[in-house]
């Protein structure tokens, strides 16, 4: 849209220009806003799950009994993992965005920019997490395995009963800072044309040629997003942990 011609009623300062796209474009503003909780949301859920993965496999030994053939598969699984883990660990999201939308609409699929930024998301997440996992897995006393082994559980279960629930509780706070970085990194995927909160604030701005109040009000989205988030992630990692007092039971006894 082009300039738009104003009257002596438009705003003259910045907070009146902040206020006035916002009540004007409120319904594109919130457009922009649910498909940025919707990628963020998705994208660190399946990241999540896709990190656990190769967390797991990267954490998997390779003992001198095992067979030749499963000795090759964990080591070439383990491999590929680890060039995965590399190569989005160490390029900026805003390339692999590019890299992935154009590439695969190349091969002749479909692919659409939401699509296209969700599976970014979720292969960028998964890559940090992949390390966060394994260090969550590696923070478990060994000797709790070896417990579990003596009494005859397999390596599969002691992962999943003994190992896998206590790192998954270690790493609820980066998991929080994942989500709170990728709210604010969809802003990036206005470069494939997906329309989530920073792109909604380009078109609002471009109207009157507004853009830094545009952008003021995204700011304020994002900031209230991230504060809220924020002290959610708070309030479960709180009550995960549970009481801190139970010396208080000790104490007691001690009286008696």
């Amino acid at each position: 849209m082009g300039h738009r011609f104003l009257s002596i009623a438009d705003p003259t300062n910045s907070i009146e220009w902040m206020i006035f796209l916002s009540k004007k474009y409120l319904s594109m503003f919130l457009e922009g806003t649910w498909l940025t909780l919707y990628i963020a949301v998705l994208g660190t859920l399946l990241g999540f799950v896709l990190g656990y993965v190769i967390g797991i496999i990267q954490d998997q030994k390779i003992n001198q009994g095992d067979l030749f053939i499963k000795k090759i598969l964990i080591r070439l699984i383990k491999i590929i993992s680890t060039v995965y883990v590399e190569i989005f660990r160490d390029t900026p999201m805003i390339v692999q965005a590019m890299i992935i939308y154009y590439g695969i609409r190349q091969t002749g699929v479909d692919l659409t920019p939401v699509v296209a930024g969700i599976l970014v998301t979720v292969l960028n997440t998964g890559a940090y997490m992949a390390e966060t996992v394994r260090g969550g897995i590696g923070s478990i006393d060994l000797g709790q395995r070896e417990g579990a082994w003596a009494m005859g559980m397999s390596p599969m279960k002691t992962m999943f009963y003994i190992v896998l629930p206590q790192a998954f509780q270690n790493i609820i706070p980066e998991m929080a800072n994942t989500f709170l970085t990728n709210l604010k990194m969809t802003s990036v995927l206005n470069v494939i044309a997906v329309q989530e909160l920073f792109m909604a604030a380009k078109t609002v701005g471009g109207n009157y040629y507004k853009y830094f109040e545009s952008y003021l009000v995204i700011a304020v989205i994002y900031f209230v997003l991230c504060f809220v988030f924020n002290k959610i992630f708070g309030l479960i990692e709180k009550k995960m942990k549970g009481k801190e007092d139970y010396a208080l039971a000790v104490e007691y006894l001690d009286n008696e």
